[in-house]
């Protein structure tokens, strides 16, 4: 089967409070999260899962504190001898703003959704405002409903709960299973011993925590989709 690495590559920060990521536990801490993109590298595809953010404002010396570099979605696909133009393909997490932000600039990519997120996109409850009503214009979208395989030793694992049609992408490595989480969380909500922690922002809170018991013990690598470690790293595995 088909092996790949995965290239984290940060495109943004927010801060925030840590009870956003882990259900009823650590609230009051404020930390910074850190927006991914991820390259998929390997086969004769050139593979994003989620876009981050479009514009955002940071202090100086933020990414020097955590240990990476937050670049702007064009100088950080250049660091991959990448354009935005050169995407195939790019695999949405969910539709949260903060992770499609810069689909519109890869005009030549094949967007893959679920389903049930793009139906909630097109007519969000108003409860959750993190879905912008023009994000997606212009962008060559695919529809997928429930566990697909997009390619090779590429699968996308149906995780709702965070949202309503959150989806985790699997990815073959030469150290197995890696899987990038549909769902926002960090490192805490892996604790070393116990059952994971559900999200903190969740539409469902018992299909989050379902979900995310689901990944914990399918992956053999586990890849939060805002831990501040993963962005030290230039590759995975």
């Amino acid at each position: 089967m088909q092996t790949y690495t995965i290239h984290p590559l940060v495109v943004g920060a927010n801060e925030t409070d840590q009870g956003i990521m882990t259900y009823l536990k650590d609230y009051g801490k404020r930390i910074w999260i850190p927006i991914y993109v991820f390259y998929i590298k390997g086969g004769d595809k050139h593979i994003l899962v989620d876009t981050g953010l479009d514009q955002f404002v940071v202090p100086d010396g933020l990414g020097e504190t955590y240990g990476f570099q937050i670049m702007e979605f064009e100088d950080a696909l250049s660091t991959v001898n990448l354009k935005p133009e050169d995407i195939d393909m790019i695999i949405h997490t969910h539709l949260h703003n903060d992770h499609c932000e810069n689909d519109y600039k890869c005009p030549n990519a094949q967007v893959f959704v679920q389903k049930t997120e793009l139906d909630f996109f097109k007519s969000p409850h108003p409860i959750d405002h993190r879905y912008y009503p023009d994000i997606l214009d212009g962008v060559n979208v695919i529809e997928v409903d429930g566990d697909t395989t997009i390619l090779e030793g590429i699968d996308v694992i149906f995780s709702p709960g965070h949202t309503v049609g959150g989806q985790s992408v699997s990815v073959n490595t030469s150290k197995g299973r890696a899987i990038i989480t549909g769902f926002c969380c960090n490192d805490k909500n892996f604790p070393k011993t116990g059952p994971a922690i559900a999200p903190g922002v969740h539409i469902n809170v018992m299909d989050a925590y379902d979900s995310i018991q689901k990944i914990k013990d399918l992956a053999d690598i586990l890849i939060p989709l805002h831990d501040l470690s993963i962005g030290k790293r230039k590759k995975i595995p």
